[in-house]
């Protein structure tokens, strides 16, 4: 199995990265969008897709684990190898907070989920009112969904934040690290 190196992110890492990376994104953007347009159409997929992200981002986080975190170049300034450190931890820890926090909003509001036809989780119907959902924990659910909210901003922000720094790796420090990222090999 490859690891990274430092000429080099394995083919895993850059899989990873940018499966959830593009994947967030695009949930971010609709989440959005759904919710400032009343387009309660696309919760389904937006659960759905964000429930398997959990899963995914999940396996990101082993993989990290296991392989470890990149090298820093040498020649920055502890500013900037602290900005980086907090940048990623918030994106790795959002990455299964996002999931976990709209599952909890959705699940415990009483509406359930479904992946794509197959339920995971029941909605919890009234016995009065069939076609009105309950919530199983109303002050959770309330929760789970500002915890959602704020944190979806929460990413935005370190989001810009990444993608700035890999551009002034790029273009500024010209280091080779946006190239790794990309699964091309640089010079040592």
């Amino acid at each position: 199995m490859q690891y990274d190196s430092h000429n080099k992110f394995a083919t895993t890492t850059v899989f990873l990265h940018w499966l959830v990376g593009l994947t967030i994104i695009g949930l971010l953007a609709t989440g959005i969008y759904m919710s400032e347009n009343g387009v309660y159409a696309l919760y389904p997929w937006h659960k759905a897709i964000g429930f398997l992200v959990l899963f995914v981002a999940l396996a990101r986080v082993i993989w990290r684990t296991k392989n470890g975190w990149p090298s820093a170049a040498a020649n920055y300034r502890p500013i900037e190898h602290k900005l980086a450190s907090i940048v990623h931890w918030v994106l790795i820890i959002a990455t299964l907070l996002m999931p976990i926090s709209g599952l909890m909003a959705s699940v415990l509001g009483g509406h359930g989920l479904s992946v794509f036809g197959l339920e995971v989780f029941a909605p919890n119907y009234s016995v009065e009112d069939p076609e009105k959902t309950l919530p199983i924990n109303y002050d959770l659910s309330k929760a789970g969904g500002a915890i959602h909210y704020y944190l979806g901003y929460t990413v935005i922000v370190a989001l810009m934040l990444h993608i700035a720094g890999a551009l002034k790796h790029h273009f500024v420090d010209n280091d080779g690290t946006l190239k790794r990222m990309l699964g091309k090999s640089i010079k040592a």
